[in-house]
């Protein structure tokens, strides 16, 4: 049987490699950080990682993580409601929910698992999701596994949101789902809107924070800080794996009840191992550090300025962003690959993204920015940058 499906898998993968698809996976061997070395032995400046605010290596959270597995152990072998809770992800839980001004907070190994097991524990085919056109695959996935009745309006037009709004009144109970931060745009979404609409149409409004929590608002406290909104938004979803230390681990924080149900029926909670002790140290550390003071945020923020406005001075297509993420479009799918393999040649390093993580057409380089680049580390992406766009003549 394996013969014939695998000459299918070959003749698949020939495709999507012909069609300058394929992805390939470059090796690091030194700590994530704002500065790494690639195997072969190359130095490269990184300016394509979700560690937002340098954290990754940051050695407060490596000591609390030896730290912790001294004193708990190295993993839980069990699930949060048989024998997986410990005193430490309890108390990340509510550093969390303090951090974000909620109620309540729920672990689990992922933010995608977070948005996997949300839906389907609190809604039925009565109920409606209305869901933003680009949000991320673990929402849609999440959304799929739902049987509520599923809208889905334009990236942040509020017009449409208002018409799908409209049609969904149809259904008892509505959930407006959105990403933060648009992951490949770098765009926030119109929070404050969406909440008027959402009590407009009697409506409750889900958030993944993945890429704005820790980045965006005065304080990185996300787009609920940035709205002014801090404690109105009904489900918040995020990740440990990006601005909080980079590790692994999601949550979701928000109303009391929501997140006891999904206690009781969440199914990447209820069958997955609890996360282990040494990362719910690191990543209760990590908002012991954001608590303490601002530095980081405000570095974050202005190493994002500096870099997009002379990027857009050079002539680079930049997408309008309110994050951390600079989306320099290239629209051709080779084009990026070739882009992004010149530029490690030049000592940065960073990936093109291309069909199907964007659309057709779309094809760009993410720059993710960072507090911990250098000034001199931002001046050499710049004019690296500049060198291979003059060269692939993407700049005139």
């Amino acid at each position: 049987m394996y013969t014939d499906f695998q000459k299918h898998l070959q003749t698949t993968l020939q495709e999507i490699k012909d069609a300058g698809l394929y992805k390939n996976e470059r090796v690091i061997i030194t700590p994530q950080s704002s500065a790494i070395k690639v195997e072969g032995g190359a130095d490269v400046i990184n300016f394509c990682a979700n560690n937002y605010l340098g954290l990754a290596d940051n050695a407060e959270l490596i000591q609390a993580a030896k730290d912790r597995m001294d004193a708990r152990g190295y993993g839980m072998a069990s699930v949060r409601f048989i024998c997986g809770t410990q005193d430490t992800h309890k108390q990340l839980e509510k550093a969390i929910s303090d951090f974000f001004g909620t109620e309540d907070t729920i672990l689990y190994a992922a933010c995608f698992d977070a948005n996997g097991g949300l839906f389907e524990p609190l809604l039925t085919e009565q109920d409606a999701i209305i869901s933003d056109a680009l949000n991320h695959a673990s929402i849609i996935d999440g959304v799929r596994l739902c049987k509520a009745v599923r809208y889905r309006y334009k990236n942040g037009d509020v017009a449409d949101l208002e018409e799908q709004l409209k049609a969904a009144q149809a259904q008892r109970f509505r959930i407006i789902a959105t990403d933060g931060v648009f992951s490949m745009d770098g765009n926030v979404c119109p929070l404050d809107k969406i909440y008027e609409l959402a009590q407009k149409y009697n409506a409750l409004v889900m958030v993944d924070e993945s890429h704005s929590a820790g980045v965006v608002g005065k304080t990185g406290h996300g787009v609920t800080e940035l709205y002014n909104m801090r404690g109105k938004i009904e489900i918040i979803t995020g990740t440990l794996g990006k601005a909080f230390g980079g590790s692994v681990g999601g949550f979701t924080t928000g109303k009391k009840e929501i997140i006891d149900l999904l206690r009781q029926r969440s199914r990447p909670y209820l069958f997955s191992n609890s996360i282990p002790p040494m990362i719910a140290a690191a990543g209760l550390k990590t908002f012991e550090l954001l608590t303490r003071d601002n530095t980081l945020q405000d570095k974050l923020h202005a190493n994002t300025e500096y870099f997009v406005t002379r990027m857009k001075a050079a002539g680079f297509d930049i997408k309008p962003t309110q994050s951390a993420i600079c989306a320099v479009m290239l629209y051709d799918a080779r084009l990026s690959q070739e882009f992004a393999a010149a530029l490690q040649q030049e000592g940065i390093y960073v990936t093109g993204f291309y069909y199907p993580v964007v659309p057709q057409g779309q094809a760009r380089i993410r720059v993710q920015l960072s507090a911990a680049h250098t000034q001199e580390q931002l001046d050499k992406g710049i004019a690296a940058f500049t060198k291979i766009g003059k060269q692939l003549r993407v700049l005139k």
